[in-house]
């Protein structure tokens, strides 16, 4: 039979299958080839004796949690208390598409804009969904949770940015207080051990991810520049083109012209200078 394993307590795993969860071991041979299953993993296993026997290819693997076949991250981006920060999220952006896991950006806080800063707004959201990023408000719930029904989808953003007034709009009866996300997926009771998916609505969340320290330098420049996928609809005269000192930069004309956007661009520029001296970008969850 095949399921999905949707927690991990030390050797155990429930692996959901038809509705019905069965608490199973690894076979052996995985600690000889060592393999460990992982919460998200698609597996075969017998239900007679409660064994996994195989673990499919996974599309992506998270480290903090250990969770594997991640479908999207939901960037929970605030527009206000704390002040949008599109240099972050940029930031965001490219360590999820880095790590083969689909940004949605949910902006919250709204109400706390005026006339000229939603006008501002709606020419950001406008671009990033240009370039094939889905764009969500959390005074949209219904949409977003069509749109993420039956993912696995980690929840990420800076403290105060609303994470846990947008899972209490998701479900109410949560009835969150800030800061209690953890509590909420039980992470407060997780040991190193422990990993779980939860699900809310038909959507599976995992625990928020290590992405408080944001370290992009283990990355190349050259996997950098790929994240920021618009630029890929350029074509520069040189294939190696990091759309900096080149000239014919078919990148910068682009820029120059307005079909990029200004903050993308200098973001992208910041987070090469990161690269280049090795350093972190951090932020408080």
């Amino acid at each position: 039979m095949e399921g999905k394993i949707i927690k991990n307590i030390s050797n155990a795993y429930t692996v959901l299958c038809d509705n019905k969860e069965y608490v199973c071991t690894p076979r052996g041979v995985f600690r000889n080839k060592n393999i460990t299953p992982l919460v998200g993993d698609i597996c075969e296993f017998d239900e007679k004796n409660n064994i996994i026997t195989e673990i499919m290819p996974r599309k992506n693997v998270l480290d903090r949690p250990s969770v594997s076949n991640v479908t999207y991250a939901l960037l929970v981006t605030s527009l206000k208390k704390p002040s949008l920060s599109l240099n972050l999220l940029d930031r965001e952006i490219t360590s999820v598409i880095l790590s083969n896991i689909k940004p949605v950006i949910c902006f919250t806080k709204l109400d706390l804009l005026n006339d000229t800063e939603k006008k501002e707004l709606n020419n950001i959201i406008n671009y990033y969904e240009k370039i094939g990023i889905p764009v969500f408000l959390n005074t949209n719930i219904d949409e977003l949770v069509k749109f993420l029904k039956g993912s696995i989808v980690v929840l990420t953003g800076q403290s105060g940015a609303g994470k846990s007034t947008l899972l209490n709009k998701i479900k109410p009866e949560l009835n969150l207080k800030t800061n209690e996300i953890s509590d909420a997926l039980n992470r407060g009771k997780h040991t190193t051990r422990h990993t779980e998916l939860f699900n809310i609505l038909g959507i599976w969340f995992c625990d928020t991810p290590g992405f408080s320290s944001l370290i992009l330098n283990k990355f190349t420049k050259e996997e950098i520049k790929d994240s920021f996928i618009e630029f890929k609809n350029y074509h520069c005269m040189y294939d190696d083109c990091m759309h900096i000192k080149e000239n014919d930069c078919s990148v910068k004309e682009a820029l120059h012209k307005g079909d990029i956007m200004l903050s993308r661009y200098e973001n992208y520029k910041k987070i090469l200078e990161d690269v280049d001296g090795n350093s972190r970008f951090v932020f408080k969850k």
